[in-house]
């Protein structure tokens, strides 16, 4: 037997169960952590879901809510919005008139002596 013949009997022999062993081995772990990988990326998407659906849930509460105020009162409501575009909004144009005790007060106190 020549060397060569030699070796590859014994990479065949010792070498290959050893690489195998030791690449099965990391192979094992590498899964295992996959599926770790997985299942915590399966809790945040169920933690996330639940959020969704209970912001989703108070959504259509308040929908509820507002058919509600159209349906119970619609009638009511498209009434008053006409009537408020009926009146006209209420600008004064006048000075605010003052009362004729605060006025007659502030001249006579100017009049004692008092200057601005």
């Amino acid at each position: 037997m020549n060397n060569f013949t030699i070796f590859l009997l014994v990479f065949i022999v010792i070498g290959l169960p050893v690489i195998l062993g030791i690449g099965s081995s990391v192979f094992k772990d590498w899964i295992k952590h996959k599926e770790r990988m997985a299942s915590a990326l399966n809790a945040q998407t169920a933690e996330k879901s639940a959020q969704y659906a209970a912001h989703t849930e108070r959504l259509e509460q308040r929908v509820r809510v507002l058919e509600r105020i159209v349906t119970d009162r619609g009638i009511g409501v498209a009434a008053e919005i006409e009537r408020l575009r009926a009146d006209p909004p209420f600008y004064p144009s006048l000075p605010l008139q003052t009362s004729p005790t605060l006025t007659a007060g502030r001249t006579a106190s100017l009049t004692e002596g008092e200057t601005r």
